[in-house]
């Protein structure tokens, strides 16, 4: 036994080491790329929020249909389903038109799907896989995903947040809804998705489209201020954690999360903690239930008490899955993205964010949040610390394996 746990610590060690692979592109290629963006592309955003899979699939093909140059298509998971069919039916026929179709998909989520990418690129659509893998999990970068979910149409238009392109996220699971949430950004933010998408591009296809159409300058037409933050293990580094962090030690009145994972890193757990201990409303809500598999959520379990210890409320979503990726700090700030709780998004991913800066619409985040809340059940701190031997011995040993999780 002593041998295993010690073979298994080795390969985890191992795998969550440094890909040793260079950045995506070029340093003068980047630059090339920044330079095509058009002054600052923050402030004059709409936002519209989807907490509904079909209702963002009915915002993204209407979207899609308007695309009078290009569409930039990017998804973790992109589904050989009745969803992601009418979708690629459609991407498909906008290429038909003359329209630049750029589809961009994780390797490894989307190994089942091969035939499904070669019917889209036979299509006309150019579809790219991001981390083409051989032999998985043989070489080290294999483990380093590409988690992002972000769309661009002619620049002007973009998506971003949790949701995959999958019909389970708006059927649900046996036992109940699909809770997520994905926002779609009309102005000038969306060149800073776009750059996102051609940098990944550029890294999975070495094609630089380092070219002024791609950034068209976009005027204001809504309140936000949106800053698109991307984050992984090479490149940028964990940029988003340490926003997310700041955030947390800068909280006065109170910080709402939601994730479908809590397996936070060392620095998010005490920014976390630090912000409760000295007063600042500190609420999670996380599934009870994993959509697969038992590891996750004994590990996300695992790390409960300790918040508890520290003053953070921590619920369980009752109704369904909670796949959202949200947080609203002091009716100020808000944040919409890819990016779960846990060490795989922070570390060893590729994941992109939106970071809002926009008072009402933090509070209607707030209101979502409350409103999920009313659909939750908040765990007794007293009761938790009374689970049972085997409740602690299974999460303790699903925590072994948390950063793979």
């Amino acid at each position: 036994m002593l041998g295993l746990i010690l073979a298994i610590s080795a390969f985890i060690v191992w795998i969550t080491g440094k890909p040793g692979k260079t950045p995506p592109g070029k340093p003068e290629e980047l630059a090339r790329l920044a330079g095509c963006m058009p002054g600052d592309c923050r402030e004059g955003n709409h936002i519209t929020t989807y907490t509904g899979f079909f209702p963002m699939m009915e915002g993204l093909e209407q979207s899609i249909k308007s695309a009078r140059h290009h569409i930039h298509f990017q998804f973790f998971k992109f589904e050989d389903d009745p969803s992601g069919n009418r979708i690629a039916t459609l991407l498909a026929l906008k290429a038909a038109e003359g329209v630049e179709v750029r589809v961009l998909y994780d390797d490894a989520a989307n190994l089942t799907r091969k035939g499904f990418y070669r019917r889209l690129a036979k299509s006309g659509v150019q579809v790219m896989p991001y981390g083409r893998m051989y032999l998985p999990l043989i070489r080290k970068k294999d483990n380093y995903r590409n988690h992002r979910k972000v769309v661009v149409v002619d620049g002007r238009t973009g998506f971003v947040g949790g949701m995959n392109i999958a019909e389970r996220y708006g059927l649900g699971l046996r036992w109940g809804c699909w809770r997520d949430t994905h926002i779609r950004i009309e102005g000038p933010a969306a060149s800073q998705l776009q750059l996102a998408f051609l940098t990944d591009w550029l890294y999975a296809s070495s094609q630089l489209l380092a070219d002024p159409v791609y950034f068209p300058a976009v005027p204001g037409c809504g309140s936000s201020k949106v800053e698109i933050l991307t984050s992984g293990p090479i490149g940028e580094g964990p940029v988003i954690m340490q926003r997310l962090s700041h955030l947390l030690d800068s909280a006065k009145e109170y910080a709402y999360l939601q994730s479908p994972y809590f397996i936070p890193t060392r620095q998010i757990m005490h920014a976390m903690c630090n912000a409760a201990e000295r007063g600042v409303d500190v609420r999670l809500i996380i599934p009870y239930r994993g959509d697969h598999g038992v590891l996750t959520p004994w590990a996300s379990k695992s790390y409960i008490e300790e918040a508890q210890d520290s003053g953070v409320k921590i619920a369980f979503y009752r109704i369904g899955y909670m796949h959202s990726k949200t947080w609203v700090v002091d009716d100020r700030w808000t944040t919409v993205g890819s990016t779960n709780i846990d060490v795989r998004s922070y570390l060893l991913d590729e994941e992109a964010n939106a970071f809002i800066d926009d008072p009402a619409y933090a509070r209607k985040m707030k209101d979502i949040f409350m409103e999920d809340e009313s659909f939750s059940e908040y765990i007794d701190p007293q009761e938790w610390k009374l689970r049972s031997g085997l409740e602690r011995l299974k999460q303790g040993f699903a925590r072994l394996f948390s950063s793979q999780l």
